[in-house]
Parts: structure tokens; sequence; C-alpha cells
């Protein structure tokens, strides 16, 4: 029979206790007796178990002492408390000190073998469980990938194949989350096709038959909740996946109730200085140039292309006669800043609406590319998505929220554009104008290949400024990223497996936002 697993067994009537350490061993556990505490922890020195029972009520150095001394030596070793005593403050002490599991004297073989199969078996078991019910659900996702879907299909489409992307990474299964990424590399290239063929038509009827686009969001999903006397926080995260959101909602949910979750598609290219002007604006980034063309900036342009985003939201209130409402825009670039927000979040509740820009998670993502000391923190999604909830949970933004909760406030938190991780190089060629970005370019004369691609030669089309008479928009596609021809081995080595933005992609255009209030 293969070892169960390695189990000390701590008593100081651990003679009363043959029957059951036989039971034990006869299931496939090696189980070592013990009668008392010092021993355990000499013998905790020596050799590696899987599982500690330990008796709770032991003379001389006690169980719970015990407990503490092995969580100071081995602090991720699983414990179980064996008590006669089930009076609150012997559990909570012992919870406090974490314990994995309690039982309750006298134990029954069944009951202990029920809790070491819990504790050693769990993350088998719900791998098994989470892979036989992806299995179930992976012909359903096929199926609905071919049947031509509609955007708000796309949009519950890449909600469960998120699901199945945090599932199967709690899991720990290898081989399911390969599947998985072949799904959605499958996903990715429908979803190409999906938005090559009806973009220029969603642009042209001016969004009626299309998804929710960024320069509609705050009239569509803000506005309408917006009253006077109610503070309400409109946060924008940049960068922000849905995938993130999901994987930092639980914290989010201890000082707050989600009312609504939805996700809507930013626009082309999926960049800051494109998507969020767009969102302040209210407009598309044609009718930004035309009615502001002193503020608006093309890539090629000095100066930086995000600097009046609070210029263009005050014409957007104004707009729809919202322009009496008390309302401040603050922008977060560094922790100073942070601490600031953090430190003066109350003062913001006298306004009945707080726009707060947090550039963490965009800076993060470029920070990953140039340090390799990140690469390696964050060389995957799972990793990758780990540091941005890890930023999250110890962030000034959620200090401050926390700080709020209590009050009576309502809470937007969105985005203007994913990311996603790049692996193919694509070779493209442009004038000394063309744009560096990896994800799309403009410029005169470009040159590229065009199945890797989406094109626009005439940008109005996308919506979009034409910087020059004969400009050309590209917007890479999947997992493409497109490098010039020169130094071309060095730049492919460099940005492959880094997470960039600007093309078409499901994590780039369709994005959260979350509606939620304090409870």
């Amino acid at each position: 029979m293969s070892t169960q697993g390695e189990i000390l067994w701590v008593d100081d009537e651990i003679d009363s206790l043959k029957s059951q350490i036989m039971f034990l061993t006869n299931k496939g556990y090696i189980v070592t007796p013990l009668s008392n505490g010092y021993d355990a922890l000499e013998l905790l020195k020596e050799k590696i178990v899987d599982v500690v029972l330990l008796d709770e009520s032991m003379p001389g150095l006690t169980g719970l002492e015990t407990l503490g001394k092995i969580k100071e030596m081995l602090p991720q070793l699983p414990v179980v408390m064996i008590t006669k005593n089930e009076a609150e403050n012997i559990m909570e002490e012992a919870l406090g000190s974490q314990i994995t599991d309690y039982l309750i004297k006298p134990v029954n073989p069944n009951q202990v073998l029920l809790s070491l199969k819990k504790i050693m078996d769990g993350k088998r078991l719900v791998s098994e469980k989470t892979t036989v019910a992806y299995q179930q659900d992976f012909r359903n996702l096929f199926m609905a990938l071919n049947d031509n879907p509609n955007h708000e299909e796309w949009k519950e489409l890449y909600k469960r194949l998120v699901y199945w992307e945090l599932e199967i990474g709690k899991s720990d299964s290898s081989e399911m989350m390969e599947v998985l990424q072949t799904q959605k590399a499958e996903a990715n290239s429908e979803f190409f096709k999906y938005i090559s063929k009806n973009y220029a038509g969603w642009i042209k009827d001016n969004n009626k038959t299309g998804p929710l686009f960024s320069h509609k969001l705050f009239e569509t999903k803000i506005a309408p909740h917006i009253k006077a006397g109610q503070p309400t926080f409109m946060i924008v995260v940049d960068n922000l996946r849905y995938d993130h959101w999901k994987a930092f909602q639980s914290i989010i949910t201890e000082s707050f109730r989600i009312t609504e979750e939805d996700l809507y598609y930013s626009i082309l290219p999926t960049a800051t200085q494109y998507c969020r002007n767009a969102i302040f604006a209210g407009m598309m980034p044609i009718d930004i140039e035309k009615h502001f063309p002193l503020e608006w900036k093309n890539d090629d342009e000095d100066g930086g292309k995000n600097l009046y985003e609070e210029f263009f939201f005050a014409n957007q209130l104004k707009h729809l006669k919202m322009d009496k409402l008390k309302w401040q825009y603050v922008k977060i670039t560094n922790n100073d800043d942070a601490k600031l927000l953090e430190d003066n979040i109350h003062n913001y509740l006298t306004n009945d609406l707080t726009v707060v820009v947090y550039n963490f998670v965009d800076m993060l993502s470029h920070a990953r590319t140039e340090m390799e000391v990140l690469k390696e923190l964050a060389g995957d999604e799972i990793s990758y998505r780990s540091l941005v909830t890890s930023w999250f949970e110890h962030s000034p933004l959620h200090r401050a929220l926390r700080k709020i909760a209590e009050k009576n406030i309502q809470v937007f938190m969105t985005t203007d554009h994913g990311s996603t991780k790049v692996k193919t190089p694509s070779k493209c060629v442009g004038d000394r104008q063309t744009t560096a970005n990896l994800r799309y370019k403009h410029g005169r004369n470009l040159q590229f290949e065009s199945r890797d691609v989406l094109a626009f030669k005439d940008p109005k089309l996308a919506g979009l400024p034409t910087p020059n008479v004969s400009s050309t928009f590209i917007f890479a596609k999947e997992d493409v990223f497109l490098c010039y021809p020169n130094n071309y081995n060095h730049y492919v080595n460099y940005y492959r497996n880094t997470f960039q933005h600007g093309g078409v992609s499901i994590e780039e255009m369709v994005i959260p936002i979350i509606r939620m209030e304090s409870k």
C-alpha cells in the first residue's frame, strides 16, 4: 500500500490510542506516537511530518504551549488540536494560534481519518473536482465560441473563461491550465475576427448596434446613479483587467456590497491616451480633436497626452447638465499622491462626485517589462494576478476606501483598458514619425503583415484623428507584438512574454465596471 502521509500524534495517554493508531496504519498512514510536547518538539527538529495530532490537556508543556512552539519552528505545518474541553476561550486561543482543525474527545477513528483527508487530500480533491467540472464545460465553451457570439455573449464567454482560469489556478493542475490557455487563444482568434468585421460599422452608426464603449461609459453606467448629497467615488485604475478585479474582489467585499458588476468595451487603440480621454470627454478621439484641437495630442506630438482629463470631464458634465454638482478630480501617479488621498479621504465626502485616477497597475506592467526582478515575480498570468492582488490589499487606495466604508457612499471602480501577454513577433516598417508602441502603430507608408493586424487606412473609420494625410492605424491581433527589422532579435527577446496593450484581445478590450455601496 502506498503511504498516505506521515503523522505525529502527541498525547499523554498515547497508550490508550493504540486501536486508533492501528486503524490509521491500516489506511496507509505512518504514525509516530509520542506522550509529551518536549519530545514532539525534539522530533520535529529532525523529522518531516505532514500533520500533527496534538492533545490539548497534557501535563508539563500543555498542548497550546506546544502548538505555539511548533508554529514558531514550522509555521506552515498543519496541526489538529484534540481536546476534552469545548470551552470557548480554549478554542479561541487555539484558533488564534492557527490550528488547522480540532476534534473533541473521545475521538472516533473515522473522525480522525476525515480530518486528515480534508487536510492532506483537500487540494487534490478540489483539483479533481475542478478538472471534471471544466471538462464538462469545455464543450459548451467550444460550441459557444463557434456560434457567432454577439458583443453581450462575448462578455459572458470571457467571464466563464476567467472563472475557470481562477479555479484551475487554485487547483494547481498544469495540464488543465494548458488546455484552458489553448481555449483562451482560440477565443482570442475568434474575437479578433469579430472585432475586425464589426468595429467600423459600430463607429459609423455611433454605437447604436454595438457594445458600450469608453466614450459612453460615464453617461450610461455612472451618471444615472449620481445624486446630489450622496458622496460618489469614480475610481479609474489604469490597466486593470477583469481577472485582476475577480482576484481581489473578496478583499473589497469585506467593506462594500457589490450592486452591479458588468463589462464594457475599450475603444481602439487600447491605450491610455485614447481610452481614458474618451471616458472623460464622453467623445471618440476624432471628436475630441475636433472640439479641443489645442488640448488633444497625437502620439507623435510633444507634451503629456492625458493632461486635460479634468477639463474634458468638466465639459462632459456641462453637456449632461450635471455641472451644478460639487465634484473634484484627483490623479494618483506616485506614492506621495496615494498617501495624500488616504490621509484626506474624509475631506472628499463633502463632494457629490470625486473622480480618482489611479496609475499603479499600468506602472507595474511597464516596470515588469523593464526590471528583471519583476519579470521573475510576475512570470506568468497567475503570478501577475497575485502581484496586482497583493498591491491592492496593501495599497493606500484600499486603506482609503476602508476608512470611509462606514459612511453612506457609493463607489464605481473601472479602468480604461486591459493588457495581454505578447508572444508572437511580427515585422513592421515605417518612417521616423511612426509610433513606437508594440500593440498598435500609426504612420505614413507603414509596411506590415496584414494577417497579423486590423488596419485602418482611413483613421476616421475607427473614430480616430488623422495625424497626417496618409496616416494608417494598425492594431496587433491576439498575442502579436510589432517589431522593426532593425535589431530585430534583440527586441523580440526583450519584449516576448511581457504584458502590453494597444491592440485587439479580449483581455485588453473587455474590461470591468463595478458599482458598490458601503455595507
